[in-house]
């Protein structure tokens, strides 16, 4: 008799509905359906059920068990009801898995411990997130060459849409709805400081926000689900993006047509090569930018610095491979190439899912320049329409460029780590200097694991 069929029914049903859980809690994260199966399959076996199968469809998860040839299947349905981008709770249920595995809890205490995650609040306040949308903002006004009065009108405006977009939460507006207000809001703010004597370009405000906007949409999700094989997951997700940024298209351009009726004229950014001192700026912001929308996400604050360094490198990166004149695209997708190489071995020194690391950093890099562009060009229409078809057109590629950047990146090196660790097992010896290898719990081991040979030959 197998390990599950000694497990009792109510054993069972506590061991799927914490699976489910779990895989709510990372599906509504952003987290690839693959990695969601995974995840709850290693947690069942962890907890002794063997053989469960896992079905994931966007919004409804289902697993089941059957105990024995001879008796009816153990099933279980749990529907995803909200999706919120919250890395704090994304990191704890990662460490409790981690927890399962090893071994150290069992079924009663990671229970209890995935309802004490649920139901308590953040170590933030809600008014410091709004600050922090507000200066992911700010940053962005900055990497694009704002002046000192771009930042504060950019983070205002952020902070304005963040505040506006949680009463319309609040009141269950579909997301939708949200995007057109947060555009609209946007432009509208943009419109009025061109309305003063202030002499700023308000196009750098409205691109900004439109960066802000684009950083909850799920692009990278719906690509890794389209590249393992979930292709009804990742169509699901794809058209709620595609919803999402037309959200946001139609709040802009409803603000640009509106310019053009009273007569304001919303100059077009043309981006050029720069200077060196544009760079430098350009790495700031994109620094800042990332460290505070990871602030925004309630990632771990050990987690900030890292971010804001890794988007920086991966900033200087797309603009030093632009210079030489390669298109917008392929720039962008070695610098997410290079976020998706060492986001995961920053993620493990940081004890973070590699999810939160890579997202925050490539935020700074979204096409929201391109998307302001075409709807600039195409609200002038005319000779401009087929323009602004290309630069739209150029946003999409963008947008997939950092999606297969940074999963292309992760494929890559999860089996160059094993490599380097088999490798350093096997030439290191006894450690009187230098540093120790870590195990996934964080504990250090002073001595390499040995070969199948030596410990054959040490119990003989």
């Amino acid at each position: 008799m197998s390990a599950s069929e000694e497990l009792s029914v109510r054993t069972i049903t506590q061991t799927l509905d914490l699976s489910l859980r779990i895989g709510e809690l990372l599906l509504a994260s952003g987290a690839g359906a693959a990695d969601v199966t995974a995840t709850m399959q290693a947690v069942a076996r962890a907890l002794g059920l063997r053989n469960v199968d896992v079905d994931i469809t966007f919004t409804s998860m289902s697993m089941s068990h059957q105990p024995a040839a001879d008796e009816p299947a153990i099933v279980q349905l749990r529907y995803v009801k909200q999706r919120a981008i919250d890395y704090e709770h994304l990191t704890r249920v990662d460490h409790l898995v981690r927890a399962l595995l090893r071994q150290d809890v069992d079924l009663k205490e990671a229970r209890s411990e995935l309802g004490r995650i649920t139901s308590s609040g953040h170590d933030r306040p809600r008014w410091a997130i709004t600050v922090g949308w507000g200066l992911m903002c700010g940053g962005v006004g900055l990497q694009l060459g704002g002046d000192l009065a771009v930042v504060l009108i950019a983070l205002f405006a952020a902070m304005a849409i963040d505040r506006l977009q949680l009463r319309m939460s609040r009141r269950r507006y579909p997301a939708f709805y949200q995007q057109v207000a947060g555009g609209g809001l946007a432009t509208i703010i943009a419109l009025l400081v061109a309305a003063t004597p202030l002499a700023l370009d308000p196009s750098l405000v409205v691109t900004a926000n439109i960066v802000m906007l684009l950083a909850g949409i799920g692009f990278f999700g719906a690509l890794q689900d389209a590249l393992t094989g979930f292709y009804i997951t990742a169509g699901a997700r794809l058209t709620e993006a595609i919803l999402a940024t037309s959200g946001i298209i139609a709040g802009v351009s409803g603000g640009i047509s509106l310019a053009y009726a009273v007569g304001v004229e919303v100059p077009q950014l043309d981006p050029g090569s720069g200077t060196l001192s544009g760079v430098g700026l350009m790495i700031l912001g994109s620094a800042l930018a990332a460290a505070a929308f990871a602030f925004a996400s309630y990632a771990p604050r050990r987690s900030l610095a890292p971010i804001a360094l890794v988007s920086a490198v991966a900033m200087a990166i797309s603009q030093s491979v632009a210079a030489p004149g390669i298109g917008r695209a392929w720039s962008v997708a070695l610098a997410a190439l290079f976020v998706g190489l060492v986001g995961y071995t920053v993620a493990g020194r940081l004890r973070v899912p590699p999810l939160v690391v890579v997202v925050s950093a490539v935020v700074p890099m979204l096409p929201g320049l391109s998307i302001y562009r075409g709807l600039t060009l195409l609200a002038e229409g005319g000779g401009s329409t087929s323009a602004g078809l290309l630069a739209m057109v150029t946003a999409g590629s963008v947008a997939m460029a950092l999606s297969a950047g940074v999963i292309l990146g992760e494929y890559v090196a999860q089996p160059v780590k094993r490599e380097a660790a088999r490798l350093e097992s096997r030439l290191a010896g006894p450690r009187l200097v230098g540093p120790l290898r870590t195990r996934p719990d964080g504990s250090q081991r002073t001595q390499p694991r040995r070969s199948r040979r030596d410990r054959a030959g040490t119990s003989a």
